[in-house]
C-alpha cells in the first residue's frame, strides 16, 4: 500500500481545517445522526440548532473540540494516553465514562461478535506494534481497524479510531480519512463482515480507495543549466545597472 498524498504536515492541516465541517458531518451520518450538513454547519458556528435533538449537537460539538485538540498536538506520539484524551473530548457527557478504558461487556448490532473487556497493558503493547508499520497509510488503516473492533470505550470508537487515524496521516502529510455519506452502506457492511470474520482486505481497499483524500502536489521542475545561467546572468546585469544608476546620481 503505497501512501495516495504527500504534502508538508503545514499543508495537510490547512487541507483537514478546510474539509472540517465535511468531517465532522460524515463522522455524525456515519454515527446515524439524524442531521443535514446546513445544520452540522449552523452547531459548529452558533453551538446551537432549533429543532435538532440536543444529543446530536453534544455530539457534533465534541467532534469539533476533537479536531481541535487533535491539531492542537498533532506531534504528539499516539499512545494509549493521548487517545484516552481524544476520547474525553469526543465522549465527554455522553458515554457512561469518558477518557477511560470500558470496564464491563458490549455487544456490537449487526454481529454477533462481543469484544472482550480491554485491559490497559495489553492494549499499550497491541498499540506499539502498529509502529512497526512503515507505511502511513496502511498504519492508519489498520490501527483504525483495530481500534474500531476492541471497543477499548464504552461508546465512540468508530469517531475516536477514525481521528486517530487523521492524526497519524495528518502529521505525516499524507491527507485525511472521512468516510463520505454515499459509501457509508458500503462500509459499514464491509465493517460488520469484519467483525464477523476477521477478514478486512475488502475493507481496507473501500477506505484506500474512497476514504483517503488530500492535494496532488506537482514536484516542481529542476531548471536546466542553461536556464539557471540565464538567471544568474541576468540577476548579475540587474546589479550592474543598480550600480551604474547609483554611481551617476552621485556624480550629479
Amino acid at each position: 500500500m503505497n501512501n495516495k498524498f504527500n504534502m508538508t504536515v503545514p499543508q495537510n492541516i490547512a487541507f483537514a481545517k478546510r474539509n472540517l465541517v465535511d468531517s465532522i458531518y460524515n463522522s455524525a451520518r456515519l454515527e446515524g445522526l439524524n442531521v443535514t450538513f446546513p445544520e452540522t454547519y449552523t452547531i459548529l458556528e452558533k453551538a446551537k440548532m432549533q429543532n435538532v435533538d440536543i444529543s446530536t449537537v453534544s455530539t457534533i460539538l465534541n467532534l469539533k473540540h476533537a479536531w481541535q485538540f487533535l491539531l492542537k498536538n498533532i506531534e504528539e506520539p499516539i499512545t494509549l494516553d493521548f487517545i484516552k484524551d481524544l476520547h474525553y473530548e469526543i465522549a465527554k457527557d455522553e458515554a457512561l465514562a469518558w477518557g477511560e478504558l470500558r470496564t464491563g461487556r458490549v455487544g456490537i448490532g449487526g454481529t454477533d461478535y462481543v469484544p472482550p473487556i480491554p485491559k490497559e497493558n495489553e492494549a499499550k503493547i497491541k498499540l506499539s506494534s502498529f509502529e512497526e508499520i512503515d507505511n502511513t497509510t496502511e498504519r492508519a488503516i489498520e490501527r483504525m481497524l483495530w481500534m474500531m473492533k476492541a471497543q477499548l470505550f464504552w461508546d465512540g470508537n468508530k469517531r475516536t479510531a477514525s481521528l486517530i487515524a487523521n492524526k497519524d496521516l495528518i502529521s505525516h502529510g499524507n491527507g485525511i480519512l472521512t468516510i463520505s455519506e454515499k459509501d457509508i452502506l458500503e462500509f459499514n457492511t464491509l465493517l460488520s463482515d469484519f467483525y464477523s470474520t476477521d477478514q478486512k482486505g475488502k475493507l481496507k481497499e473501500m477506505i484506500y480507495d474512497k476514504g483517503i483524500s488530500g492535494v496532488e502536489l506537482k514536484e516542481k521542475q529542476l531548471p536546466s543549466y542553461d536556464e539557471m545561467k540565464k538567471r544568474a546572468q541576468g540577476k548579475l546585469q540587474a546589479s550592474k545597472d543598480e550600480d551604474t544608476r547609483e554611481q551617476n546620481n552621485l556624480e550629479r
